[in-house]
């Protein structure tokens, strides 16, 4: 029997974000999936085709509308609650953009919401990270005529690309509401790497003693084309801004390479690095936490290390 699942896609306006091809292939472990892809923009015609490309994808609805030039999620919600009729699964990834929308979705459609999924075993019953990533709960929605969620894009590969999905225009008639309205954004602007999809990421933590002190760290990834990290610890002591922060309050990675630098290893922070493929930890305290869970580890004064590495490289 097939089941009907609808992915939100997270983008920029012009580029479909990696998060959406992850909930794809979150949505493809469930038997009978047959997936759609829903973009909502101003003019959603490029990034419906870049979605249509993705493998496992079966239809890609594009939702025009001038109101959708940012992503506000107050606006986007009524929008996705429409279109959600048809589908027994919603899902948009756990980002700021999908934990900000899903969950109004979900009020919407008086419908459970599941955060963070992080294996799916049909369109009712998901696992879930709980205690800081100690515990894995196991959650079913009984009863329920749908289900929304949010995808743990750290535990999914991306889909590949390959796919020919066919692309259908919607227009949705909704009372999009008022009081909520885009003003301005404000982001700090680099030429490095995503820190949510890069495939290599170097943090640093209290130990680098200030904000000049992560200057070598900046270096050394742009040497390596590295984005740049860092531990609560790091960001509370005004080191380094709010979106660098990696854990279970900041950001949820999984790059191939992650370096940890200065960073002791609180369990917080292990909860966000957990699913790298490669981990190496820096610290002049051979007995600091982060070593147990590091492939390999180098115990020394980082700012000797780090200067030393850059030089062989």
């Amino acid at each position: 029997m097939s089941v009907q699942i609808l992915i939100v896609a997270e983008h920029d306006g012009t580029r479909l974000n990696v998060s959406t091809a992850k909930c794809v292939t979150c949505a493809r472990a469930v038997s009978g999936a047959v997936v759609t892809v829903a973009v909502f923009a101003a003019d959603a015609a490029a990034v419906a085709a870049q979605a249509a490309q993705l493998a496992g994808v079966d239809k890609v609805l594009a939702v025009d509308n001038p109101a959708n030039a940012h992503a506000l999620a107050a606006v986007l919600a009524p929008q996705v609650a429409a279109l959600a009729g048809p589908y027994a699964l919603v899902l948009g990834p756990s980002t700021t953009f999908g934990k900000d929308l899903m969950a109004r979705v979900g009020g919407l459609l008086d419908a459970p919401q599941v955060s963070d999924i992080m294996a799916i075993e049909s369109a009712v019953r998901f696992r879930r990270p709980i205690y800081a990533g100690n515990a894995i709960l196991t959650v079913e929605a009984v009863d329920a005529p749908k289900v929304v969620g949010t995808v743990r894009t750290a535990s999914f590969e991306g889909a590949a690309s390959g796919g020919s999905a066919a692309v259908e225009k919607v227009s949705l008639n909704v009372t999009l509401p008022t009081h909520t309205r885009f003003v301005s954004v404000s982001a700090a602007r680099n030429d490095r790497p995503d820190l949510q999809t890069a495939a290599r990421v170097i943090s640093g933590g209290r130990a680098l003693g200030s904000a000049d002190g992560f200057k070598i760290l900046y270096s050394l990834a742009d040497k390596v084309g590295a984005a740049v990290g860092a531990s609560r610890a790091a960001v509370d002591a005004g080191y380094a801004p709010n979106e660098m922060q990696v854990g279970q309050t900041g950001k949820i990675i999984a790059p191939e390479l992650y370096m940890a630098v200065g960073i002791s290893g609180a369990i917080q922070h292990l909860t966000g690095i957990k699913d790298a493929r490669t981990i190496v930890a820096i610290n002049k305290d051979g007995e600091a936490p982060i070593f147990e869970v590091a492939d390999f580890g180098l115990v020394g004064d980082l700012f000797q290390v780090i200067p030393e590495i850059e030089r062989l490289l």
